[in-house]
Formats: structure tokens, sequence, C-alpha cells
């Protein structure tokens, strides 16, 4: 019999270490999603205080989570 040499890389399946990257990638982009639904809630007085309108903020939560 011959050992297993199989590595943790076989063809087909994402080192651990790549793994993590896309979870923590994944977890930034939910993160800004929550963070654009709390931007879209605050008043018009409030975006103007911190210099936006309401229209930045439509624009901002349209866009996808990876960008």
């Amino acid at each position: 019999m011959t050992p297993n040499t199989r590595s943790a890389t076989a063809p087909g399946r994402l080192p651990l270490a790549a793994f993590g990257r896309v979870l923590a990638f994944l977890a930034r982009g939910y993160d800004r999603h929550l963070q654009r639904l709390d931007l879209s809630e605050l008043t018009d007085a409030q975006l103007d205080d911190i210099g936006l309108s309401r229209r930045d903020v439509t624009r901002e939560v349209a866009r996808p989570f990876w960008r």
C-alpha cells in the first residue's frame, strides 16, 4: 500500500486560507450593505449635515455589496 499523498489543496477545493478570505470578503460586503441601509434612513437635514443629498444616498444604496 502507498501512503495517502492527497494534499489539503486537492484540485477543485479551496485551501483554508482562501476560504477565510472569501468569508471575510462576504462579511465586509454585508456590513457595507447594512451601513448603506442605515444611511438611507437618515433625514434630508441629517444628510445635508454630512454633505450628502438624497440622490447621492439613493445611488449608493443601489450599488452591489461588493463595490
